[in-house]
């Protein structure tokens, strides 16, 4: 499993993929956060809050997150290196995994930079450190597990076709679903539990770590999603 993570890893950095990934989600969240006029303008907020951020990364990483993924196994796929992939002395879930975890490292090193936002604004509050540190950490927290789920939906949709486009549109339209869908249902009467129908999504869960509150039925969320759609993608390759 180690090997497929650090060959997924180098692969990423040996292309323009994990440059860009990571140029892209800093310039547009840096762009929205301290340079465009609007409600994300952290210094048109007058708060020392970071909460701009955390609203504004899960819809950018809807998009960066499967453009990481969508070639994972769709490119072996394509190349025809599935099959001998699957016929190394390796388990299809240790593949599935060192898959996943490459993803989703990369991720995570885009995500570190932007510790940066929470110094800069701290330093700039008034008094000086006027900023929530137990919401601002739940909310990294909340932007870890959501990306642990993005990336598994997103390794999921590259097993479903070796066109690494379809595969991208694919992970969008579940990641969007699964963290809007669900609350957008809600707001129209068709269930009679509508707050049950709400709490399925990711964005409930999410905005709860949000709040500073490490709640277990939030982390079990997430899990449960990561690794039902982990297991998905190990039925997937098997059938090849």
């Amino acid at each position: 499993m180690l090997a497929i993570l650090k060959k997924e890893i180098n692969t990423f950095f040996a292309s323009p993929i994990g440059y860009l990934v990571i140029g892209v989600f800093l310039l547009l969240n840096g762009l929205f956060l301290w340079v465009f006029k609007g409600e994300f303008n952290i210094l048109d907020n007058g708060q020392a809050s970071l909460s701009s951020f955390f609203l504004l990364a899960p819809w950018i990483l809807i998009f960066l997150v499967p453009a990481v993924t969508m070639r994972s196994f769709s490119d072996e796929k394509k190349q025809g290196t599935l099959e001998l992939l699957v016929t190394k002395p390796i388990s299809h879930f240790q593949i599935v995994l060192g898959k996943y975890f490459g993803a989703f490292a990369l991720i995570v090193m885009a995500l570190i930079p932007t510790l940066l936002y929470v110094y800069t604004v701290s330093i700039l509050g008034n008094p000086e450190g006027n900023l929530d540190m137990g919401s601002t950490i739940g909310s990294y927290f909340g932007l870890l597990f959501l990306v642990g789920a993005y990336t598994a939906i997103g390794v999921f949709a590259s097993t479903l076709s070796d066109n690494q486009i379809v595969a991208f549109i694919i992970a969008v339209f579940i990641c969007f679903f699964f963290y809007f869908g669900f609350e957008g249902l809600s707001n129209y009467n068709i269930f009679d539990n509508l707050v049950y129908m709400e709490n399925l999504g990711m964005a409930a869960h999410y905005n709860s770590m949000s709040r500073g509150v490490i709640d277990t039925r939030d982390l079990v969320y997430f899990i449960s999603i990561a690794l039902a759609f982990l297991l998905f993608t190990k039925l997937r390759i098997q059938k090849q």
